[in-house]
C-alpha cells in the first residue's frame, strides 16, 4: 500500500512531467498534464529501462521527472498520430 508521502511524490512527478511535455508538445490543463505525466512515467520507465539507457543523473527525483517526461512526450506524440 502507498504511503501518503509516496503518493504525493508520484503525483508531483506526474504533474511536472505532464507539464514539461505540454511545454514541449503543446496542449495543457492540470488534469490532462497529470494523466499524461502518470502514463508517461510508465511508458518512460519501459523505454529507458527496457533499452538499458543509462541516465547520468544522480538525483533520483530529477531522474524520475526526466524519465516520465520522455514517456509523456512519446504518449502525446502517439496520441496525435492515432487521432
Amino acid at each position: 500500500m502507498f504511503e501518503a508521502h509516496s503518493l504525493i511524490t508520484v503525483l508531483f512527478v506526474g504533474l511536472v512531467a505532464g507539464w514539461l511535455a505540454s511545454l514541449i508538445m503543446g496542449g495543457g490543463g492540470l488534469i490532462r498534464d497529470l494523466v499524461t505525466g502518470l502514463i508517461g512515467a510508465f511508458v518512460g520507465s519501459l523505454i529507458v529501462h527496457g533499452f538499458g539507457v543509462p541516465l547520468p543523473i544522480h538525483n533520483p527525483l530529477i531522474a524520475d521527472i526526466v524519465i516520465s517526461t520522455i514517456g509523456a512526450v512519446v504518449v502525446v506524440a502517439i496520441a496525435r498520430i492515432v487521432a
